[in-house]
């Protein structure tokens, strides 16, 4: 029987605000980086000490690893990020080194944007040579994730709800993105110029969506609900809305003074979360009279790892029947 592994795909975060510009060229691909954009992330980095993402992801690798032992499936969990260390074609080299014949891959981005997603995916299949791997394209709809979610929001409701004395709404935030990443694709287009293979329109926004609906479907106490995209970039283009922004002034212009914001598309706490909405939505919400309650991370989430380790199960076995 082939030797099998677990490989999670992650964005990846560096350790210190003076390795920002490196991080920064990983993520736009070389490119340069407009140095008062350079200077914006070292702030946002600088304000919330440090952006945990790395260890987390490694500590939910754990959780993922035991969990499949607990049915007796006993593998490896490797961990790989895209824009920082460990790099994903290290960790791939190093699996390859280790005798892993087969594994498993799934991305810790559940909604599947091609471009972003795509690029994990290049990066692990540039390196694989013999190992074979089945990828996760997205799992936004897998009904555990939803359940974690829920678990996270449920407490973070009832709080705020008893703080201010009556039912609170909630706001439902994802990553946005270029919207010329996520637009439809002429059938005719030059395949070698493409964003992502094949043609249509990319599934992010419609996914991230659904995991919103899902989420909110499970919590029966809220009597109202939004989405936006957050943590809009500085590159060129328009970008993925409505802003958190944008719609929390569309809120507060309602007379919602109290509201739970939830991310639904991060499973980890990282600068989007500790800086983009504890700091700067919490801000922003606080100059409208409103205040803004956010749930606890998915984080160590044990429900998080049942959602993972049904994947690389499903994974692995697609792989072993097909060898």
């Amino acid at each position: 029987m082939a030797k099998q592994a677990v490989l999670l795909l992650a964005h990846g975060t560096p350790e210190k605000v003076e390795q920002i510009p490196e991080y920064l060229r990983n993520v736009v691909s070389g490119r340069p980086v407009p140095q008062h954009v350079v200077e914006e992330i070292q702030h946002r980095y600088a304000q919330i000490g440090h952006s945990p993402l790395t260890e987390i992801t490694f500590a939910q690798a754990k959780l993922v690893e035991s969990e499949l032992a607990a049915t007796g499936q006993v593998v490896p969990v490797y961990v790989g990020m895209r824009n920082w260390r460990p790099y994903i074609p290290e960790v791939v080299r190093k699996m390859r080194t280790d005798g892993i014949e087969e594994a498993a891959v799934i991305c810790m981005a559940p909604q599947n944007s091609r471009t972003s997603v795509g690029l994990y995916r290049r990066a692990v299949e540039a390196e694989a040579g013999g190992l074979r791997n089945d990828f996760t394209e997205g799992w936004a709809q897998h009904p555990l994730l939803a359940d974690a979610f829920a678990e996270r929001l449920r407490p973070a409701l009832a709080k705020l709800t008893e703080k201010a004395g009556k039912p609170v709404p909630v706001l439902f935030t994802a990553h946005s993105v270029p919207t010329r990443t996520v637009e439809t694709q002429a059938a005719d287009a030059d395949a070698g110029k493409r964003l992502w293979p094949g043609q249509g329109a990319d599934p992010y926004a419609e996914q991230a969506r659904h995991t919103a609906q899902l989420v909110a479907a499970r919590v029966a106490e809220i009597p109202r609900w939004w989405f936006a995209f957050q943590s809009q970039g500085a590159s060129g283009g328009p970008w993925l809305g409505p802003s958190v922004e944008e719609t929390l002034d569309q809120i507060a212009a309602e007379g919602v003074d109290a509201l739970v914001l939830q991310p639904i598309g991060f499973l980890c706490d990282h600068v989007e979360i500790l800086y983009d909405v504890d700091i700067l939505f919490r801000d922003y919400a606080a100059n409208l009279g409103m205040q803004i309650q956010r749930p606890e991370s998915l984080n160590a989430s044990v429900m998080l790892a049942k959602a993972i380790a049904d994947l690389a199960r499903r994974g692995l076995t697609r792989l072993h029947n097909a060898s």
